[in-house]
């Protein structure tokens, strides 16, 4: 793993260069997308160079990581409405082509053709990703299965606490997700990590300086062979 340590402004920037690059040479690229606050920046820098120019993406087709259980694509904290309010509605993108995970209706049924829907357009060709303050990836809380495939999940007491900060009260967190897998994940043939503030530090440690573990869900990005991993220096502030 290829470690790159900068403020949130450079990483970011750093990481749609990435993006911006990958389409360029790929026009019909597929990007593995993830939501929270981390890569916020990273799609503030892509509407940008799309507006300006420099890139286009109406070819591109998109897959996001999870989405919460009983939440419509309507609500605001549906990834879904992350996706549409903070990309999406801003740059030249088919949204027939970006593909979100559902949490209501028939979610069981498009998760378990999710994979087989990826592999379909010749898989991730670049996969952004955030961190859990506990290690977790998309929403794999320590224990998942490394074979795991598109699944639900219930969301860990820890990640709960977290995300409530994005919801009026902590009781309206949903407690379940519908998650890309781990083997979903490590599916995709290149692989960036952002990471950002004193929260992420003991996971980022964890990540670059321990084991193998199904306890701790990034370790598997040990394995991948292309991981880039952007971190900021409070995030990084634990790794000796």
């Amino acid at each position: 793993m290829k470690v790159v340590v900068g403020t949130n402004e450079e990483i970011s920037k750093q990481i749609a260069e990435e993006f911006i690059k990958q389409v360029q040479k790929k026009p019909n690229s597929v990007l593995g997308l993830a939501t929270g606050t981390s890569p916020l920046q990273v799609y503030a820098n892509l509407v940008e160079a799309n507006k300006s120019g420099r890139v286009s993406f109406k070819d591109v087709v998109t897959f996001n990581l999870d989405e919460y259980i009983g939440l419509e694509g309507t609500h605001n904290q549906s990834y879904r409405y992350f996706m549409n309010e903070n990309l999406f509605n801003h740059i030249d993108i088919d949204k027939s082509k970006t593909h979100v995970l559902k949490g209501v209706g028939d979610y069981l049924d498009y998760a378990n053709k999710y994979d087989d829907l990826i592999a379909s357009f010749g898989g991730i060709d670049l996969q952004i990703l955030g961190i859990g303050s506990d290690g977790h990836i998309a929403f794999n809380e320590p224990g998942t299965s490394f074979d795991s495939l598109t699944h639900v999940a219930d969301l860990a007491e820890s990640t709960i606490v977290d995300n409530s900060r994005l919801f009026n009260d902590i009781s309206e967190v949903p407690t379940k997700a519908v998650t890309m897998g781990l083997k979903s994940i490590m599916n995709a043939k290149k692989i960036v990590l952002i990471a950002t503030g004193k929260n992420k530090a003991k996971a980022i440690k964890e990540l670059l300086t321990g084991d193998k573990s199904e306890e701790n869900p990034a370790s598997v990005l040990i394995d991948h062979p292309d991981v880039t991993i952007y971190v900021d220096k409070d995030a990084y502030s634990l790794v000796k």
